[in-house]
């Protein structure tokens, strides 16, 4: 009898202090992704980059190919609510190369940013992305 009691008292308290994850207000498909970089202490303002790349709610987090990085891994992912944060830790050039990014999802658009250490210097990059149409 008091085994019963407490499985159901268990079993109820875990209810409530259970979340389910909510979806995020993310449209899966081809996305356009804009990247602007800013570096304190550059003399100039780089252009904006403009990518595409499919995204889905499992791969949700943008990424631009570049060449020069290996072996990155993404790590630390969580998402809250339509805001998902990561960190990515890469080899550019035969050093270490770690990043840190943020985005929130608005259905067909997204605004964030990741930022990069490097050799001490530190990179900024704003992105915004839309969904374009289906992934191919």
């Amino acid at each position: 009898m008091y085994y019963r009691i407490i499985t159901v008292i268990t079993a109820f308290s875990a209810l409530l202090f259970f979340q389910p994850v909510s979806a995020m207000d993310m449209n899966e498909g081809m996305w356009e992704i804009t990247t602007k970089m800013e570096m304190p202490g550059m003399p100039m303002e780089m252009p904006a980059m403009k990518h595409t790349q499919c995204l889905t709610i499992k791969d949700s987090v943008p990424q631009d190919k570049d060449p020069n990085a290996k072996d990155c891994k993404i790590e630390k992912t969580d998402v809250k609510g339509d805001t998902i944060t990561w960190e990515v830790h890469c080899m550019s050039d035969g050093k270490p190369v770690k990043s840190t990014g943020r985005i929130t999802y608005k259905g067909d658009t997204f605004d964030g940013e990741t930022k990069m250490a490097m050799d001490g210097m530190n990179v900024t990059q704003k992105m915004k992305g839309r969904r374009i149409g289906d992934c191919k």
